[in-house]
């Protein structure tokens, strides 16, 4: 099966997705299987008591070792230091960033490799708001924040991408640890601020246009203390950067 030289460590962090883990997960391994692409699927579990670590270990057994590699941690951390334990054990030399929650649809990521491959792209980064990008399953109100977040993002920070506030990105490792290294946020503003410290040290960024879906199982995790946070955040990055 023909592979392009690299592989692809692709973070999953989970908390409460035990639904979700399952379909996820057939589906990254349909598109990079087909793909012909090297890759593991890295699951980092915060503690979920759903028993979503329990539905990765089981899944672990059929896809093996070698593709599903399981690293939990005991509580629930933050994105952020889930994904520096994540690249502390991958293997790969890209890193692919999705949600468990199935917003993500995985058959981009050949886009978003093939695209990097064309343009030797330090980051490429999924986009709802540029090309036949979109969301779907969103009330109004939810269409407003994320339009509203974006768009402060954007007059505030400047940061050569169109989609600040999304999460579905490939990354050189080396430059996805740079980033992190740099960045001060916790929280959803944590996405916006890797993209611009991105910026800051010169990295190119490339899109492709994604469908963003709202989540089938479980509940959103996005409330009033995130969106106060997010401006906070956006406030201080703005005054930083």
């Amino acid at each position: 099966m023909p592979t392009n030289g690299h592989k692809y460590s692709i973070l999953l962090p989970t908390y409460n997705e035990k639904d979700n883990l399952p379909i996820i997960i057939w589906l990254i391994v349909k598109y990079m299987k087909a793909s012909g692409l090297e890759y593991e699927v890295i699951v980092i579990d915060d503690g979920s008591p759903d028993g979503t670590l329990d539905v990765a270990k089981d899944l672990q057994k059929i896809y093996g070792e070698d593709r599903i590699v399981l690293k939990p941690r005991g509580s629930k951390l933050g994105l952020g230091t889930a994904y520096i334990h994540g690249i502390k054990h991958a293997t790969g030399d890209f890193i692919v960033i999705i949600d468990a929650d199935l917003s993500h649809h995985p058959k981009f990521i050949p886009e978003f490799i093939k695209l990097q491959q064309e343009g030797n792209y330090d980051i490429v980064s999924g986009t709802r708001y540029a090309g036949n990008g979109g969301v779907f399953g969103w009330d109004f109100k939810r269409k407003l924040i994320s339009r509203g977040a974006n768009f402060l993002s954007q007059v505030l920070l400047r940061p050569n991408a169109s989609d600040l506030t999304g999460s579905f990105r490939l990354y050189k490792k080396d430059v996805l640890e740079k980033c992190i290294a740099s960045c001060v946020s916790k929280g959803y503003v944590f996405q916006m601020e890797m993209l611009v410290r991105a910026r800051q040290h010169g990295y190119s960024i490339a899109e492709v246009p994604i469908t963003f879906v709202d989540r089938i199982y479980g509940t959103s995790k996005l409330g009033g203390t995130e969106i106060v946070q997010f401006a906070k955040n956006l406030l201080y990055l703005f005054a930083t950067t």
